[in-house]
């Protein structure tokens, strides 16, 4: 029985990362099409984000069907509910991913900043790079990792106040970056939000190793 629930947990493992590492991805491409004005790229993410919702719905399936087969405890139960957890927030990133997607599609035609886009560009580097990274120290287990790439968050909160300052300082000297401004506001909430969710991810890391329930975002969710 103990080996059948090491096997069963370690493809459960196995499909968390690949959720995990398909969300990254989606991620990037989501703020590459926005940065480029890429909308055959932005339709696809919309369309594809089904795939995500898929993997969450049978992760959370296998979840419980563990639970009620095996009846874990202490370490075993940690684990699969972090599993549990942690694919709910990558969930919710794959759904800002396509929200992403769908700014990139509405603001054909409207005018543009370069400086603001690169730092939108920079929010999400940093944003899918935790994701990857979070990913890494779940497979080591590592508590340690995971409070230290939780500390990143504060990173992409301060690019996204940038964002927002300069926003406003554009719109002040030219109002026809009004609307595209409000996009700009918008795709920075939504990094924003990523990074939040990446230290929900690690806040149940440390669950894991620990037992100990911690909050290891201090900061304010919103930056508005």
């Amino acid at each position: 029985m103990r080996r059948l629930f090491d096997e069963e947990l370690a493809d459960l493992d196995a499909s968390f990362t690949e959720m995990g590492m398909l969300v990254s991805e989606t991620i990037g491409k989501a703020v590459t099409s926005f940065i480029n004005h890429d909308r055959q790229t932005a339709q696809e993410i919309i369309d594809n984000d089904s795939q995500i919702n898929q993997r969450e719905v049978v992760l959370e399936k296998k979840t419980f069907e563990m639970i009620a087969l095996y009846q874990p405890v202490t370490i075993d139960l940690r684990e699969i509910v972090t599993v549990l957890k942690a694919v709910s927030e990558l969930e919710r990133m794959g759904d800002h991913a396509r929200d992403m997607a769908e700014a990139t599609i509405r603001v054909k035609g409207t005018k543009r900043s370069a400086s603001i886009e690169k730092n939108i560009a920079q929010m999400g580097e940093l944003s899918k790079t935790m994701v990857k990274e979070i990913l890494s120290v779940y497979v080591k287990d590592d508590a340690q990792g995971a409070s230290e790439i939780a500390k990143q968050n504060q990173a992409v909160t301060d690019m996204a106040h940038q964002v927002r300052n300069d926003v406003i300082t554009q719109i002040e000297d030219d109002a026809k970056l009004a609307t595209s401004g409000t996009d700009y506001l918008m795709v920075a909430g939504h990094l924003k939000r990523i990074s939040d969710y990446v230290t929900n991810i690690a806040e149940w890391i440390v669950y894991k190793r620990t037992g100990k329930i911690v909050d290891l975002n201090s900061g304010s969710s919103s930056f508005i």
